[in-house]
């Protein structure tokens, strides 16, 4: 069979290395890439991603398409993407109630709506990495709107390439999401918006360790791909950052009272996530 993917970035791009590596046993015959952007698509070439760059249209009679760029793109796809009935669609966004609206019902039963909950803070082709979704999580969303044979498709390729299924529903999905990736990455944009803001960000970040580096690497993330993630999840965004917001506000109430028991009780209970992980 023949796989296409649509957007050369980091997830596209590690799939198309890791779609290499077990190609045999899922008999795929070629690896065909798609994407907007020339340059990426030549580099993507270059790098061994994938076996051949052509346009959305010639990838209609694919097998399997895999849609792999920033979210408005993938609905945009949706829309005008005119496959053989044969074809399973995999789409791989980071958040899925208006991606899922907006399939059409003429392809509704083709479209296998997933997260594979995995990536780095790099982009583009050059940040493709090997084994980046190995022994990692990805989520089917509202797969019983899929048509059985497509979703199979879609378990039988990320089980290959060593993934772990766990099922969810959209609105479910939007809003946990929301608090492990969202609002980390918006956070992260804060922090380092916050440092650069001051009078002498040089010398604060000649100072900075282990701590600011953690916490600061997500805001290197694609600010393209993160405009079209908090576009689509902005009611859940919101909300995750209404709760973190209000939870700064009790620490700030312990630091302005002095109230450094219950600040030693509040820090330990946060100690206490690691028991979940």
């Amino acid at each position: 069979m023949q796989v296409g993917i649509v957007g050369l970035g980091l997830m596209g791009g590690s799939l198309g290395l890791a779609l290499q590596e077990v190609r045999q046993s899922l008999g795929i015959k070629r690896i065909l890439g798609c994407d907007s952007n020339p340059l990426h698509a030549q580099m993507a070439l270059s790098l061994g991603l994938v076996e051949e760059c052509v346009d959305l249209h010639a990838l209609q009679h694919c097998a399997v398409v895999f849609l792999a760029t920033p979210l408005g793109g993938i609905v945009d796809i949706l829309q005008t993407f005119k496959p053989s009935l044969q074809t399973t669609i995999i789409e791989i966004g980071g958040a899925k109630e208006q991606i899922i609206n907006a399939i059409p019902l003429s392809t509704r039963p083709q479209v296998v709506a997933t997260h594979p909950m995995c990536g780095t803070e790099f982009y583009g082709p050059k940040a493709a990495l090997k084994g980046l979704y190995q022994h990692k999580i990805v989520i089917f969303v509202d797969d019983e709107k899929s048509a059985p044979e497509h979703v199979e498709k879609a378990k039988e390729i990320f089980s290959a390439i060593g993934m772990q299924l766990v099922r969810m529903d959209a609105k479910s999905h939007d809003a946990h999401i929301a608090f492990v990736s969202h609002l980390p990455h918006a956070l992260s944009y804060a922090l380092a918006n916050v440092v650069l803001s001051q009078k002498s960000p040089q010398t604060i970040l000649s100072l900075a360790a282990g701590g600011f580096k953690d916490m600061s690497r997500l805001s290197k993330s694609s600010p393209v791909m993160w405009r079209s993630v908090f576009k689509q999840n902005k009611a859940q965004v919101l909300k995750a950052m209404e709760a973190f917001l209000e939870e700064m506000g009790v620490v700030q109430g312990f630091l302005e009272n002095e109230d450094w028991d219950a600040l030693e009780g509040w820090m330990g209970r946060a100690n206490k996530l690691q028991e979940f992980m």
